[in-house]
């Protein structure tokens, strides 16, 4: 689509604006109306402070790293460093990188963070994290995106007016006390497209970077980000971003570079409606603590891009990621679902299975497979570097190592089962062909994995 799309244009460049211009609100209005801004002064000061402390105090322990991704069965490494920090367990998926969450504090969980800023600045995330999840629900309800045009979430709105006054009591929406005022189907829409799970931050000084791609549809100047959708999320939900340019280090725009359209001395964040040459595209500004909101299908219908500026960024990007197949909740059930197919002699101890049924050995071969490749070593890849924040994920990786090894006894035993004589033909052939294709692909990714 990139291809035909830039073949199309040829030398020609398609139009953007910026709040400067005259019809900026009229398109925003019209074509771009799911993408709510917040100014800085909107966020209670005490809040910025400890978020921006949080950010500098993560860089100064050396917290951001660069991603390795692979995309179109190629390695790159990005530009922008990253950390991911959310729920415990939780990890978040993009261009083939499963990235482990820094678990935020969180009540009954024992988390041993390497020293007390990295956790300040995961408790000031948190809140963070709060506070825009009120922003979402009050745009999401003043669009009318919710049926519920009337009524408002009373423990949203007591916990927004209480919130610049305490800071430090997490409060939560509760079910009980607010399903009297929204219809239940629309509280629970609510509450599963505005509960961020986790946030993905970034950190990138591009006055460090030797080169930066150029945008290649509107002109709009150096890119930190190239257009893309946000993945692996809940559908519809939405996508909330804080920005934080170290703008007192910014360097002086000389009047040469003043261009029409962007200052390519300040950060922005470009919109275009997807794969889409007729409507022109958007460059809004990102200043010191400045948010913007992705509504409801907006991630969906439209790309976005990061349009660097001189100074050092960081930004705090909340996502309800979809986290079905990427909990340690999730794998661990998978482990145990797989184990089922493993006994142990009472008087010998010796192991065995107890079916060979075709489907039973596939299951237990494919989740051997997701074990391997979707978490042992896509946490030991990246490798050590969580280990600069907390140890949270070294036992679960132990016990998941565990439950792999299980698992290779396992394959062993299938191996020996289907060599003996007194197998049916039939069975024994049905059960290698399907073992066969799992083994093949296990070999495939040991392969495409050591090359990594």
């Amino acid at each position: 689509q990139k291809k035909k799309l830039l073949e199309e244009l040829g030398e020609n460049r398609l139009p953007y604006v910026t709040p400067a211009d005259a019809d900026f609100h009229q398109l925003w209005k019209t074509k771009y109306s799911k993408l709510i801004f917040g100014k800085s002064d909107a966020v209670p000061e005490e809040l910025h402070q400890m978020v921006q402390e949080g950010f500098l105090a993560l860089r100064k322990h050396d917290c951001f790293f660069q991603d390795l991704v692979r995309i179109k069965g190629k390695d790159f490494v990005t530009p922008v460093s990253r950390i991911l920090i959310g729920n415990p367990g939780c990890t978040y998926k993009y261009l083939n990188t499963r990235l482990f969450t820094v678990p935020w504090p969180t009540e009954g969980y024992d988390i041993n963070y390497c020293s007390p800023q990295i956790q300040d600045a995961c408790k000031a995330l948190i809140r963070l994290n709060d506070y825009l999840h009120i922003e979402a629900v009050k745009a999401l309800q003043g669009q009318n995106l919710f049926e519920t045009k009337e009524t408002k979430d009373t423990t949203v709105i007591d916990r927004e007016q209480n919130f610049a006054t305490s800071l430090t009591e997490k409060g939560s929406v509760s079910k009980d006390q607010s399903s009297c005022c929204v219809p239940e189907d629309d509280y629970i829409s609510l509450k599963n497209r505005t509960s961020y799970n986790l946030t993905l931050l970034n950190y990138m000084d591009p006055l460090q970077m030797l080169y930066l791609k150029q945008e290649p549809y509107f002109g709009m100047g150096s890119m930190a980000v190239s257009w893309h959708h946000d993945e692996n999320l809940v559908e519809r939900s939405t996508v909330a971003v804080y920005s934080y340019s170290c703008e007192g280090s910014a360097v002086e725009v000389s009047n040469e570079q003043k261009l029409k359209g962007r200052d390519p001395a300040v950060w922005h964040v470009g919109l275009k409606v997807a794969w889409d040459i007729e409507t022109p595209g958007l460059a809004i500004p990102l200043h010191q603590g400045d948010f913007y909101l992705m509504l409801d299908d907006l991630n969906m219908t439209h790309q976005h891009c990061v349009l660097a500026g001189f100074s050092p960024r960081f930004s705090s990007t909340h996502r309800v990621a979809d986290c079905s197949r990427g909990t340690l909740e999730y794998i661990f059930g998978q482990c145990e679902l797989a184990l089922q197919n493993l006994q142990t002699d009472s008087d010998s101890k010796a192991l065995s299975l107890k079916s060979l049924e075709t489907a039973v050995v596939k299951q237990v071969e494919e989740i051997h497979n997701e074990v391997e490749f979707e978490w042992l070593r896509q946490f030991w890849f990246q490798g050590k570097r969580y280990l600069k924040c907390t140890d949270w994920w070294l036992k679960p990786m132990a016990k998941l190592e565990e439950f792999w090894r299980k698992m290779e006894i396992m394959t062993s035993l299938v191996l020996s089962e289907v060599g003996k004589e007194e197998q049916i033909e039939e069975q024994r052939n049905e059960t290698i062909s399907c073992f066969l294709l799992v083994l093949t692909e296990r070999q495939r990714l040991r392969k495409e994995w050591t090359a990594r």
